[in-house]
């Protein structure tokens, strides 16, 4: 592990970067003092002489020296190469530059002027509640693009979401759909964690059975029997999803009476859930966005349809 934060590979590849640009310079003033020697019997004016190398029957490579303005700007690259090393971090920790540059320097005085110029566009929405924002159609316009760019990857452009990725048009809300609540989850992140209960209700009968029970509570298909077995066995399900199993807003638990599935509805999903467990993330969104971009972004997903208005 210690070769990895060593600080000879800092000066190793500084010190290949330079021989590197250096030996550019070399090659080509070796290169450039080459002549092709004539015999007696050639004057300036006989024709160039070649390679021997012939494409196509008729093209020729002519040995001749190469034209001087190419040279020059050649010349002109290594100057310009080694000029960047000197005022940009090129070597990497060795020699940071004599301008300071850093690419993390320079995103925060982007994201500064940006706060600057856009801040009061955002912040003008503060002081109004989601319900009147969302149906604002200039705030709608400004949260769909900070959607697009910051939330979209997950729920999907259109909201709906996927497997393991709650759908944001539907009225399933793992953590409530009030206002406070989904500016909550969008400025402080969710993490939600689903034990694997599968040695605690019996090994794989037991979670067989559950399945059965889970597939009762929403009205779905299912054995009697089985389910009857796993009822009592539900105690151990019933801390976080609550005896009737319409789940817990407050930690996240979903409700089990409904048809919406955030991993999938079948019975072969609903028993690795059981079985091995699920956790799911949600990133906190305020080291990224303001909160007047937050409050946008709420309301925009309040718009959606999912939530309660």
């Amino acid at each position: 592990m210690s070769d990895f934060v060593s600080t000879f590979w800092d000066y190793y590849v500084a010190l290949l970067t330079l021989i590197s640009v250096l030996a550019c310079a070399v090659l080509l003033k070796v290169q450039s003092k080459h002549r092709v020697k004539r015999t007696g019997a050639e004057s300036s004016k006989a024709p160039v002489p070649t390679t021997g190398h012939v494409w196509d029957g008729d093209i020729r490579e002519l040995n001749q020296p190469m034209p001087r303005w190419w040279m020059w700007l050649f010349y002109l690259t290594i100057v310009f190469s080694l000029g960047y090393l000197v005022l940009y971090p090129g070597l990497g920790t060795v020699f940071k530059g004599t301008l300071a540059w850093t690419s993390e320097g320079e995103h925060a005085r982007d994201v500064a002027q940006a706060a600057q110029r856009f801040g009061p566009l955002y912040d003008a929405y503060l002081a109004q509640d989601l319900v009147s924002v969302s149906r604002d159609a200039r705030a709608m316009q400004m949260g769909e693009r900070l959607f697009q760019n910051n939330c979209a990857a997950c729920h999907g452009a259109d909201g709906r979401g996927g497997l393991g990725f709650p759908n944001l048009t539907d009225e399933e809300w793992l953590y409530g759909s009030s206002a406070e609540a989904i500016e909550l989850s969008i400025s402080q992140g969710r993490a939600g964690m689903m034990p694997a209960l599968g040695a605690a209700i019996g090994g794989d009968q037991g979670v067989s059975d559950m399945v059965q029970y889970v597939l009762s509570l929403s009205g779905r298909p299912h054995d009697a029997s089985a389910a009857q077995r796993a009822q009592g066995l539900f105690a151990v399900c019933a801390g976080c999803h609550g005896m009737d199993g319409r789940g817990n807003a407050q930690i996240g638990a979903p409700d089990l009476t409904n048809a919406i599935w955030l991993y999938g509805g079948t019975p072969e999903a609903i028993a690795q859930t059981i079985a091995q467990g699920r956790q799911g993330v949600m990133p906190a969104h305020s080291h990224r966005l303001t909160p007047g971009q937050i409050h946008i972004v709420a309301a925009y997903v309040l718009s959606l349809g999912g939530a309660s208005q």
